[in-house]
């Protein structure tokens, strides 16, 4: 268990970037979503002055995990889930397993709830140790995979959490950047489970907000209670109904296997620079240790290039970054701007 300690928890990878900045901070993975997309997002214009209506998200989603509609509640972003979870179960004995996403204990804190912090070692590679989180908790939030560390916890590990009168929050905003979506919880009914997915990152739409959350009836229609009225937008909506078929889950696929790809190019790169990647990372980010983060960070600010520093995640000090991946191109001058900096 560690000592809470001081942590910015709002500080996010957009902080990071600014103009001519070659975006390595925000694990956003398109730089605009695919053209299909806009035009669906397009032709909802004609219909805002209409209130939305998310049945037809719902049942998309339910369809895409194989879920009845029932245990699908769609989201502002997965960031509201947070907000909703916070609210509806404030007093649980809540637990925050670290390194990972700052927005859940920003989130229960703001709802004025206590948190504990449980934090993986490095030294482990930043795995889940499902007997780490303490026999007390009730309300248990892990991320998989984890940002900012990239680790992909099994699921078995993950099912080992449940426990009677737990709750245990999966946040998989990027599973579906993971090639086959391994280890995933979202198409399995597990009492005390909730699971949290997000659009926002492989189809580029962070600016629309839109996730949603899986779970069992009975914990939804609590959030259900506590969401405000119409927070899913009609283009959010529709974004979830476009990329929960099978055509763009298949897209996603596709994309996840190019990120493979070049997550592999990026990591070979920056060990033959000597730099030490934690973990095994499966995301579309990598989570590394450089004595002096903080010199290189503004070093490479100055060449051109933001990355997201590591020091706002508990857990962490100031020798850790996190880079997003990108295409062989840019990730090629990135590293040789990382050598120079280095050196």
């Amino acid at each position: 268990m560690a000592e809470q300690g001081e942590y910015d928890l709002l500080h996010h990878g957009d902080r990071e970037v600014g103009d001519g900045l070659v975006d390595l901070a925000v694990n956003v993975r398109l730089a605009a979503p695919p053209e299909w997309l806009r035009r669906e997002l397009a032709d909802t214009l004609s219909g805002l002055a209409a209130y939305p209506d998310v049945r037809g998200a719902v049942e998309a989603v339910a369809a895409r995990h194989g879920r009845p509609p029932s245990e699908v509640l769609p989201t502002a972003g997965a960031a509201e889930a947070f907000t909703l979870l916070a609210s509806a179960f404030r007093g649980r004995n809540a637990v925050v397993v670290h390194p990972q996403f700052t927005e859940p204990e920003a989130a229960l804190r703001a709802a004025g709830q206590a948190v504990r912090r449980v934090v993986l070692p490095a030294a482990d590679g930043f795995v889940l140790t499902p007997d780490a989180v303490p026999a007390d908790a009730e309300l248990v939030f892990v991320g998989n995979p984890t940002n900012p560390t990239s680790v992909l916890h099994p699921a078995q590990a993950l099912r080992q959490l449940c426990a009677p009168g737990r709750l245990v929050v999966v946040d998989e905003a990027f599973l579906d950047a993971v090639p086959g979506e391994p280890e995933s919880l979202a198409g399995q009914r597990l009492p005390g489970v909730v699971v949290l997915r997000s659009l926002t990152k492989t189809w580029g739409i962070a600016g629309l907000r839109a996730g949603y959350v899986l779970g069992e009836p009975e914990v939804l229609d609590r959030l259900r209670a506590v969401q405000p009225p119409w927070s899913v937008s009609t283009p959010a909506a529709v974004a979830m109904v476009a990329c929960s078929r099978p055509d763009a889950v298949a897209e996603a696929n596709r994309l996840a296997r190019e990120a493979d790809r070049d997550r592999e190019r990026l990591v070979e790169g920056l060990r033959g620079l000597g730099v030490e990647v934690a973990g095994v990372p499966r995301a579309p980010f990598v989570l590394v240790r450089v004595p002096g983060a903080g010199r290189v960070r503004l070093a490479l600010r100055e060449a051109g290039y933001a990355v997201r520093r590591g020091d706002t995640f508990p857990g962490l000090d100031g020798d850790w970054l996190r880079i997003a991946v990108r295409d062989r191109e840019t990730t090629d001058r990135f590293l040789a701007a990382l050598a120079d900096t280095l050196t």
